[in-house]
């Protein structure tokens, strides 16, 4: 049955998206850009009541509270394609720097143009790379938020951290508040696998880090304070979802936590 439903999860989520990047496409582009982000902010709230509905997996938000007002940096962590998206209702004007080569990609790209999502060229260097900064820098200051993910790329719920350097120079560069969040989709949603999962998980918006500390200092502390949550949330959520076929990296962190406890 659960691989039934991931199946037919994955088909109606690829034609949803088809539909309404078709069907969406005009108002999109005749909407005022701001106003236009709601068209993905409902499609992201759709892949979400469709995840609930075909698939059983359900999840809530705690800590929105700890959302500062206008421009800042939400570092969540990064498991699942669910994260990509997943946040962008609960932010007010989101921001993405991204590879070049997905703006090339017919109406995708346009769509990102739109939103005027920083582009980069990964092997850039100097001064193209200065510009990607300064780009980033004017978007903040008109109070949008950016969206960066510390470890870079997707990581197995329970692996050990892999933070990258570049979350410390983007804090110290934009002198903005750094929001850290929490969560563990990736046991419900696994990296390169169809597979969908029932359940229910928590993410978990974390105090925000205020500029004004030593980036080694800052990114030790943004470690520090992700990793302690990260781990309480996986027991937590581990226990809560008992069913739950945990992959072995995740079941090996949990049994190891609870040890430590024991």
């Amino acid at each position: 049955m659960i691989a039934l439903r991931s199946v037919l999860f994955n088909t109606v989520f690829y034609m949803n998206l088809i539909a309404q990047m078709i069907v969406m496409t005009p108002p999109y582009f005749l909407l005022p850009r701001k106003k236009s982000y709601a068209i993905a902010k409902n499609w992201a709230r759709s892949n979400h009541w469709l995840f609930a509905k075909i698939v059983g997996t359900t999840f809530e938000v705690e800590g929105l509270e700890n959302i500062p007002k206008g421009g800042y940096i939400f570092a969540p962590k990064h498991q699942s394609f669910w994260d990509a998206y997943a946040p962008l209702p609960w932010l007010e004007d989101p921001l993405y720097i991204l590879k070049r080569e997905l703006t090339w990609i017919p109406l995708f790209g346009w769509y990102l143009k739109k939103q005027r999502m920083v582009a980069v060229d990964r092997s850039a260097r100097g001064k193209a790379m200065a510009a990607v900064m300064e780009r980033t820098k004017t978007e903040m200051n008109a109070g949008r938020q950016l969206i960066i993910y510390p470890e870079g790329t997707r990581r197995p719920p329970g692996a050990a951290p892999e933070y990258k350097y570049g979350i410390a120079r983007l804090y110290r560069d934009l002198q903005v508040p750094v929001v850290p969040v929490v969560m563990h989709p990736g046991l419900f949603w696994p990296r390169r696998k169809f597979i969908r999962y029932p359940g229910h998980f928590k993410v978990q918006i974390l105090p925000a880090i205020q500029p004004g500390m030593d980036p080694d200092a800052f990114l030790a502390h943004l470690i520090d304070v992700m990793e302690t949550a990260s781990d309480r949330l996986l027991v937590e959520t581990a226990e809560a979802n008992p069913s739950l076929p945990l992959p072995p990296i995740a079941a090996a962190r949990v049994a190891e936590l609870k040890g430590r406890v024991a």
